[in-house]
């Protein structure tokens, strides 16, 4: 089954995580101490006082890594979020460790073994630490991941699912499956009252008889789990498919159908003992709202003090370029629906929008001959940082719009308002997968949710990554 196949390979990879962890300390200590490389002028503490922090090591690693949620398996994770994931948890795992072994060891431990420093660890270490735990950890998953790919493409230890719908939802169903090939699964095909005659079933999966014969069907192909998928209206029929499929030992499960109404993470709450499904849950909550907070301030204010000179610079241009000031500030809808003023450098003639709102972008010709330089390269938005330090926005979000274009799209567009469950961002998802400017708002809102669902810090720093480098080498247009 699925939860057993994840906690073995959960459980491996926290194994192995505790292991490489450790190899990585000891290692650092022998770069640091041993191979001469780095001068040493306290000179060399024993090997046998970093020996004594391995199992504090062994523990702290998975915890971080499990913060960061590399222990939870998610459909389509690539490996550069592995890589990013690693690397974030690493980082944490450090902080952890020098926390512990600096400051709360001086605080805490008897003065005999402070002398001793029993729990003062080279900052040298825990540096090279780092660089060779975020190697090990992501060579470990990359292994991992060829060897399931290669068992799984060779048919072995294969589990065989059948799927009793073969309507929207099943066929949902079938399409997760499938995206989860790295878990060793094959849909052997459907059972359906309702198809038609359609014995092609979906996507080349057969259909292979009716819900009745359920029973004689899973016997047969020697069925691992059966996926109840049928409409709301069909679920009378669900005690009479789980008694009779349930006496051949079949793993059994039921797939709600809420599917149409969950757009981003649903999470089953409890009230009082009465389970509640809330439909759009967030992970952006609470402590990852304020991590997320805190590295918004960091690169912000580091921003605007490296942006100075040249924002000087550019202002000098536009107000010699036209008439008018040099900022441009416009109110946008952010996080909950509420309206902020966002500012950007001015770009147009200040009677641009005489004759009402219009949906500008890069090539408008309204823009003035520095404003056209500026919004090809992204330069108008710099002003934005100021709106992240404020706290009105996020560096990574979805791109805020204007309330006037939000009435019309909300209306046309299933789920748009989704979109405001997090801040705005200067950046986001599907500005680096090349949704910006006059393309697809379906698509953009598409690349929006998914953001907003699959939230972690390694996202935001892997979108921050892609900005800086198709600012350099932009990618193609999709039109």
């Amino acid at each position: 089954m699925v939860k057993r196949h994840n906690r073995l390979l959960v459980a491996f990879h926290v194994a192995t995580d505790a292991l490489l962890g450790m190899a990585a300390f000891i290692v650092a200590y022998f770069i640091r101490f041993e191979t001469g490389l780095i001068p040493a002028p306290k000179g060399q503490p024993p090997l046998g006082q970093y020996l004594d922090i391995l199992p504090f090591v062994a523990v702290i690693v998975p915890f971080a890594f499990h913060l960061q949620g590399l222990y939870r398996l998610r459909r389509g994770r690539s490996r550069i979020d592995d890589f990013f994931n690693v690397l974030v948890g690493s980082i944490i795992a450090v902080v952890f460790g020098v926390v512990a072994t600096l400051y709360v060891g001086a605080y805490y431990v008897s003065d005999a073994l402070r002398d001793l420093g029993a729990y003062e660890v080279s900052r040298g270490v825990w540096g090279l630490f780092l660089i060779v735990n975020i190697g090990l950890g992501y060579l470990s998953r990359k292994l991992v991941r060829e060897a399931l790919e290669r068992r799984w493409a060779a048919g072995v230890g294969l589990r065989r699912i059948l799927i009793a719908g073969a309507g929207e939802l099943g066929r949902m169903v079938a399409d997760k499956v499938l995206e989860h090939r790295e878990l060793g699964y094959q849909i052997i095909g459907f059972v359906d009252d309702r198809a038609g005659g359609d014995h092609l079933g979906y996507r080349g999966l057969p259909l292979l008889g009716r819900l009745t014969e359920a029973a004689e069907i899973v016997q047969r192909e020697k069925i691992d789990h059966l996926y109840v998928a049928l409409p709301l209206e069909e679920h009378m029929k669900l005690l009479d498919l789980v008694e009779s499929t349930s006496r051949e030992g079949v793993d059994v499960k039921v797939v709600p159908d809420l599917l149409q109404f969950i757009a981003l993470r649903a999470r089953l709450e409890d009230l009082d003992g009465v389970p509640v499904i809330n439909l759009n849950d967030v992970p952006l909550q609470g402590l990852n709202a304020g991590v997320k907070r805190a590295l918004d301030i960091a690169i912000s204010s580091v921003a605007l003090s490296l942006m100075s000179l040249p924002c000087l610079m550019i202002a000098w241009l536009i107000k010699h370029d036209s008439p008018g000031p040099i900022f441009y500030h416009q109110e946008r809808m952010g996080l909950d629906g509420k309206q902020f003023v966002v500012y950007k450098f001015r770009t147009m003639p200040l009677d641009a929008e005489d004759e009402g709102p219009v949906w500008a972008d890069q090539d408008d010709p309204r823009a003035t001959r520095i404003g056209h330089w500026l919004r090809k390269r992204d330069l108008d938005e710099w002003p934005q940082f100021w709106n992240v330090l404020r706290g009105d926005m996020s560096i990574v979000g979805p791109r805020p719009e204007r309330p006037f274009f939000v009435e019309q799209f909300k209306h046309r567009i299933p789920q748009y308002m989704l979109r405001h469950k997090v801040k705005a961002g200067i950046t986001g998802w599907a500005q680096v997968n090349g949704w910006r400017g006059n393309t697809s708002l379906e698509k953009r809102i598409e690349y929006d949710l998914y953001y907003i669902e699959n939230w972690s810090v390694s996202l935001d720093l892997k979108i921050m990554w892609l900005t800086l480098i198709r600012g350099v080498f932009p990618p193609r247009r999709i039109a």
